[in-house]
């Protein structure tokens, strides 16, 4: 059976990094973010530096579609690709949408959950080549998306968690080990 990871945690964690990592595995990515640049572009909406015009969008779209609507616009895209090859999704933010998900799928989908500490964070998020973000859009960031997407809720539930504040060698080790821990599980 083909297995369906998520990626969860704040901005800076370390998302993009393992998802690439999966990417670069052989699953195929599945990037959430990546439909809220098609349909902002699709619209005519352009994306601000501070990142806000993009939440803004984001958050139209599930007032309008409801707050799993990610998932649901994905689903077909998720099945289709999980017929054929393992899958990571990069950007499951609401618990609404774990939950969609885990209808439609069941125990098939796993989360690993990233961590790492606020200020390595801010600083990631500060220097990365593509949407940098100053400390104050970053903490502005997180508290929209814990209060308006119940992003909590998907990195609390997680299967999995790695802590993230160290280097790149032990960072991929350890996801690694969960790559393992899930195939093991698939063969109870």
């Amino acid at each position: 059976m083909k297995k369906l990871i998520a990626i969860v945690g704040m901005a800076g964690s370390g998302k993009s990094v393992a998802t690439d990592y999966l990417e670069s595995l052989g699953f195929k990515k599945i990037y959430f973010g990546g439909l809220t640049y098609k349909l902002m572009k699709e619209a005519k909406i352009e994306v601000t530096p501070d990142g806000r015009s993009e939440k803004e969008f984001r958050e139209s779209l599930r007032q309008k579609y409801g707050k799993e609507c990610y998932a649901k616009l994905l689903l077909p895209d998720i099945l289709t690709s999980l017929e054929k090859t393992d899958v990571v999704l990069d950007g499951l933010y609401s618990w609404d949408e774990y939950k969609f998900l885990q209808d439609k799928v069941g125990n098939r989908l796993k989360l690993i959950a990233i961590i790492a500490d606020k200020n390595i964070r801010y600083e990631r998020v500060a220097i990365r080549k593509e949407r940098p973000l100053k400390k104050e859009d970053v903490i502005y960031r997180d508290i929209s998306e814990i209060e308006n997407l119940a992003k909590g809720g998907p990195i609390a539930f997680s299967d999995y968690y790695v802590l993230n504040n160290g280097n790149i060698s032990d960072y991929k080790k350890r996801i690694g080990d969960i790559l393992n821990s899930i195939e093991q599980e698939g063969e109870m």
